[in-house]
């Protein structure tokens, strides 16, 4: 009679090997040999596969999946979730991060995200945060996270040969990066007055969505930003077909882009609108991307075209800072003009903050941050790669700090507009270069549920009514106009041979209509 097999207890990386081993086809039989556990136990290790590989992506991409064996999770998992993506922020950028820091960022986070529930970010809470995600102890002791620049020389010695060696062009060399963007956030100075922030219209947020920024080296491709939320189809999307946006939209749970999501948008988009550009310009339809993601994404032999020729390159840890291109100053760039585009916004509307905060959603920040990315220029992409290319950013053009001209302009506007008068420049770039974790920036908003319950029932005139608005004879009301450039844009969405500038141009429209509802509502009080 055999005896009882031993229990064996496997890590997380273990668990991540036997996924990729299942996805190459190998059975669950001989896994279980290998492994020396029970066939059941690798086909629940298939059946929680997006579970193994989310946790994997938020731990520490150096130490995180090698030795931890369980996934308990944290009770409070919406503010691990932004810790963590906060705490490999830091670390990336070469920021210290210490215990204590840790500590008050966490409380920070609670009571931004509005969260309930009596936390504590003691002791007891900092080592199970740094357990559970695999952090090293010198993490917490105020350690200078600098980038490896032994491994950041070496890399870009490496590549530059695979690049010669390969006879690719910089057109044919890409970079994509994620960030996430807190979409409702404004200066502290600005908007969200201290007498005000009590008040049940300014509560914190959870607005926030990821975006990736995907260009080549020539800074002339960009392609569609990559855009993911939480929500499949948001509130603000009904009416709209999701393949008109003018960005690529996908829903997930989790604070970083998931392996599922960023394989499918590599198959489905990245792919074939790579190969659309190189034919157009004559080159040979290869190319690569360099990424600088966790390691539980797609292995580098798993992302590649259906020819090979489109593959994929990851940066080694603890580079980012250093040579990652999409994070030297693009990515800050398309947040600087998408939080300037925001205030623009504001002010042209000439709404009170209350109106201005349940007017705008999620399907707003799209598009403006749609319009960000296409600001960026081509000289600001190209000057991002010269680490790795030195001497190709030499036509790019003067290096101007685009955002020092951002924030003076504003500021000099704001200055002059109502409930901005306390603005400065010092305000405006702090709160451009901020991740909205300090005093620069402030979060406050309604709930798109809270929105939407808010809005009084004559808002929605009578069919009765309607018939006797559109009669020309008649003089046609701001609120009928709103309602009806709004059904307009419903249906623009819906159109899927519509041009962006088509849809800007009515955006634009009822902001004009906006603002001179505004001045009407200050005349009749």
């Amino acid at each position: 009679m055999l005896g009882k097999r031993k229990r064996v207890v496997l890590t997380i990386k273990d668990k991540l090997d036997i996924i990729k081993k299942l996805e190459e086809g190998i059975s669950f039989k001989k896994l279980s040999v290998v492994y020396g556990i029970g066939e059941s136990t690798v086909r629940d290790i298939k059946k929680n596969k997006e579970r193994i590989i989310n946790y994997a992506n938020s731990s520490d991409p150096t130490s995180g999946v090698s030795k931890r064996k369980s996934m308990k999770s944290s009770t409070y998992e919406e503010l691990d979730r932004v810790m963590i993506e906060w705490f490999n922020q830091q670390k990336t950028n070469g920021i210290p991060v210490s215990g204590t820091i840790c500590a008050k960022q966490a409380k920070f986070f609670f009571d931004a995200l509005g969260m309930e529930g009596d936390f504590n970010a003691s002791s007891g809470w900092l080592t199970r945060f740094k357990q559970r995600h695999g952090i090293p102890k010198a993490a917490g002791k105020g350690t200078k996270l600098k980038g490896d620049e032994t491994a950041a020389s070496e890399f870009c010695g490496n590549f530059q040969e695979f690049v010669e060696r390969e006879n690719l062009q910089p057109e044919q060399i890409y970079g994509a990066d994620q960030t996430g963007l807190f979409w409702k956030c404004l200066p502290s100075r600005t908007l969200a007055l201290e007498t005000e922030q009590t008040t049940s219209g300014y509560r914190s947020s959870r607005e926030r969505i990821i975006i990736m920024c995907c260009a080549n080296a020539t800074g002339l491709h960009k392609l569609n930003l990559c855009v993911v939320g939480k929500a499949k189809k948001p509130r603000a999307f009904k009416g709209a077909d999701l393949s008109n946006l003018p960005v690529t939209y996908f829903s997930q749970k989790s604070a970083w882009i998931e392996h599922s999501v960023f394989r499918q948008w590599f198959e489905k988009y990245f792919v074939p609108q790579v190969q659309k550009h190189l034919k157009s310009k004559g080159l040979l339809e290869k190319a690569v991307l360099l990424l600088d993601f966790p390691p539980a994404h797609p292995d580098e032999e798993l992302l590649s075209s259906d020819d090979g020729r489109i593959i994929v390159k990851y940066l080694p840890p603890n580079v980012t800072s250093l040579i990652q291109p999409m994070s030297q100053g693009v990515l800050a760039t398309v947040k600087r003009y998408y939080r300037a585009g925001l205030l623009q916004k504001y002010m042209d509307e000439g709404t009170d903050p209350k109106m201005f905060w349940k007017n705008l959603t999620v399907l707003d920040a799209i598009y403006e941050v749609s319009r960000a990315w296409s600001m960026v220029k081509s000289s600001t992409i190209t000057k991002a790669w010269k680490k790795l290319f030195p001497g190709n950013e030499e036509n790019s053009g003067m290096n101007i700090d685009e955002g020092a001209i951002l924030a003076a302009n504003l500021a000099t506007v704001l200055q002059n507009t109502e409930d901005c008068e306390h603005v400065d420049i010092e305000n405006i770039d702090q709160w451009f270069d901020s991740r909205s974790n300090d005093s620069s920036c402030q979060v406050v908003t309604d709930s798109e549920g809270a929105e939407d319950q808010s809005r009084p029932a004559e808002q929605k005139p009578s069919s009765k009514t309607r018939k006797t608005e559109l009669n020309p004879e008649k003089h046609i009301s701001h609120k009928a106009a709103l309602e009806w450039t709004e059904n307009l844009l419903d249906y623009l969405e819906q159109q899927d041979d519509m041009l962006l500038s088509d849809k800007l141009v009515l955006r634009r429209l009822r902001t004009i209509i906006r603002r001179k509802q505004k001045i009407q509502n200050n005349k009749n009080h």
